[in-house]
């Protein structure tokens, strides 16, 4: 599995809850359930996610399941939420969605159960599913039997924008949060219609709409952002727009050295991209998770320090920040890095990949404490797993 094929897993996810899990199986090249299903393996795909709220010390686990019936075609075979009871320590979560072959029960609210209180293998759910069906007819207060319609959408799509079901709509906003960078300066090149957007795209080409959002929703703040997204940019002083007169957007950097601005059309990629993430760390209702590969593409490499840093500040240092999920072929990237902030993906001997924390090597741990850079090491091969 490549770095770029882990990026697409959380791409694949977002997209069933968007459109299906077929959909989802053809979108973006994928190419179909069989060409993303792992070779010479049995079996569905799986997936499982924990989820944690801001505040809230009890993580949540979802379960899915995706296979292919008689005609070949993809759609959710198991579906499950699970969360701790307020007062467990230990033992099997409870679970307050599940879904078996589109049947199922979900818990209403913030009501736990009892009867999926001991339920750790898989064969048990038709049972339970069974019992469940008969035994909680008088109870629709506290739980109710859920049949979906169309077997290749997710439950969590439908129920979750139920408000009977809190924990479902939170745990779907979660995942519609999502954010994966596709983004290229050419995209952020065009001139976009004039028309205030919240966040920034995936393509970025949408970066003139967002600083009109800013300008128009956080008036008191905007002249702030910019000029803090300025001052993180090598010889820029100063970040605008102009609209034109047939309704377009023109974003506007002035290095101080010359009186005429420069647009965006006539700037650097590296530029584009440095304020496309600074925008995007900017945003005061940021996406909860942030994908972004290989941001140093097009980057002068004495900038990676300082958006590694900036990547850090977002994730750490305030609440409601992001969390942050950066893939690298760069070492100067990784010189910026601590051991325990880096993960290693390799592919093993029988074609799957493993991941493990350079942090978790003690050489590795030792010579960082001797003041080798970290990026220095991966060059010289100590990171690598042989």
């Amino acid at each position: 599995m490549r770095k770029s094929t882990l990026f697409d897993a959380f791409g694949f996810l977002a997209d069933c809850l968007d459109g299906g899990v077929e959909e989802a199986c053809d979108a973006r090249g994928r190419g179909g359930y069989h060409r993303i299903h792992s070779r010479e393996q049995a079996g569905p795909i799986e997936f499982e996610i924990y989820y944690k709220e801001d505040g809230n010390a009890r993580p949540i686990t979802y379960e899915l399941a995706i296979s292919i019936d008689d005609r070949d075609r993809p759609y959710v075979l198991r579906e499950r939420l699970r969360q701790r009871r307020k007062d467990q320590r230990r033992g099997w979560p409870f679970s307050f969605l599940i879904l078996n072959d589109g049947k199922g029960i979900a818990w209403k609210g913030e009501t736990e159960g009892k009867q999926f209180e001991d339920v750790a293998d898989e064969s048990d759910i038709d049972r339970l599913i069974r019992e469940l069906l008969d035994d909680t007819r008088e109870e629709s207060n506290v739980t109710e039997v859920v049949e979906l319609s169309d077997k290749r959408h997710l439950g969590i799509a439908t129920l979750g924008s139920l408000k009977q079901h809190p924990r479902i709509t939170a745990f779907r906003n979660f995942i519609q949060s999502w954010y994966l960078s596709y983004f290229t300066p050419d995209a952020a090149r065009s001139l976009p219609l004039a028309g205030p957007q919240k966040h920034l795209n995936v393509h970025g080409d949408n970066i003139g709409n967002v600083v009109q959002y800013l300008e128009r929703e956080h008036p008191k703040r905007f002249s702030s952002i910019l000029n803090r997204i300025a001052g993180k940019i090598p010889n820029i002083k100063k970040i605008d727009t102009e609209r034109t007169s047939d309704g377009r957007i023109l974003l506007r950097f002035n290095d101080g050295k010359f009186r005429d601005p420069f647009f965006a059309q006539q700037m650097s990629d590296g530029t584009l991209k440095i304020f496309a993430y600074m925008l995007l760390l900017e945003d005061p209702t940021p996406p909860p998770f942030l994908c972004i590969e290989e941001p140093e593409n097009g980057l002068y490499h004495k900038l990676l320090e300082k958006l590694a840093q900036e990547f850090r500040d977002h994730a750490t240092g305030r609440r409601g920040g992001s969390q942050v999920f950066v893939t690298t072929h760069q070492p100067y990237l990784v010189d910026a890095l601590n051991p325990n902030e880096v993960w290693i993906l390799e592919k093993d001997e029988v074609g799957f990949s493993t991941i493990r924390r350079a942090s978790d090597d003690l050489i590795v741990k030792s010579m960082i404490e001797q003041g080798i850079p970290l990026g220095s090491l991966w060059y010289s091969n100590y990171l690598d797993v042989n």
